[in-house]
């Protein structure tokens, strides 16, 4: 089971989701978002993360030379995009496409190595069964979107999905993650798998 922690932006709660049992670590390179993480910054400290960790980029319609170069400077594995981006257009490994489910259906033919279904936003959760059908359809899917410690076991059982991942679920605030409810999500998501 991927277990992602999103929206990472400091050393600390980095290293504190590894040592938790995170398998993939999401940076958000999108400067309106509250929890977006400086590539200078991040450089200083990113090396300190185990190498079997996924580290994921998170994008909205960046410059795809803009990719190339954070990845080859943080060790990105994975591009994850939530613009109208076309994968095919990126040079980095691995493709994860983010969608945003607000309506009954779930486009599934987006060329991606996998699917990233985030809620409407505001940290709330959508109708699971679609992301049901996603995964029984042969998608890879990741579950977000108002996932928390509270619900994660609930979503995995509902759903199946491939990975999940969560980022306003476990703060303290925007860009600063609550050790406590992250080790308590990381925990329950393993145990449900």
């Amino acid at each position: 089971m991927l277990v992602k922690i999103c929206g990472i932006t400091n050393r600390e709660d980095a290293l504190a989701a590894v040592a938790f049992g995170a398998t993939a670590l999401g940076f958000i390179f999108f400067p309106k978002s509250p929890r977006a993480a400086s590539v200078e910054a991040v450089s200083e400290w990113i090396g300190e993360i185990p190498p079997q960790i996924l580290r994921v980029g998170v994008y909205v319609n960046e410059a795809p030379a803009v990719i190339e170069a954070n990845a080859a400077k943080l060790g990105l594995h994975v591009a994850q995009l939530h613009g109208d981006e076309a994968p095919a257009q990126h040079p980095v490994g691995i493709v994860w496409r983010a969608l945003r489910v607000t309506g009954d259906s779930i486009p599934s033919d987006y060329p991606a190595d996998a699917l990233l279904l985030d809620g409407p936003g505001g940290g709330k959760t959508f109708d699971w069964k679609l992301a049901a059908d996603a995964v029984s359809q042969g998608r890879r899917v990741i579950l977000a979107g108002g996932l928390t410690p509270e619900n994660v076991g609930q979503a995995i059982a509902a759903v199946k999905p491939w990975g999940v991942d969560t980022a306003s679920g476990v703060e303290a605030k925007p860009g600063h993650k609550d050790h406590a409810r992250m080790k308590q999500f990381i925990e329950t998501a393993l145990k449900s798998k």
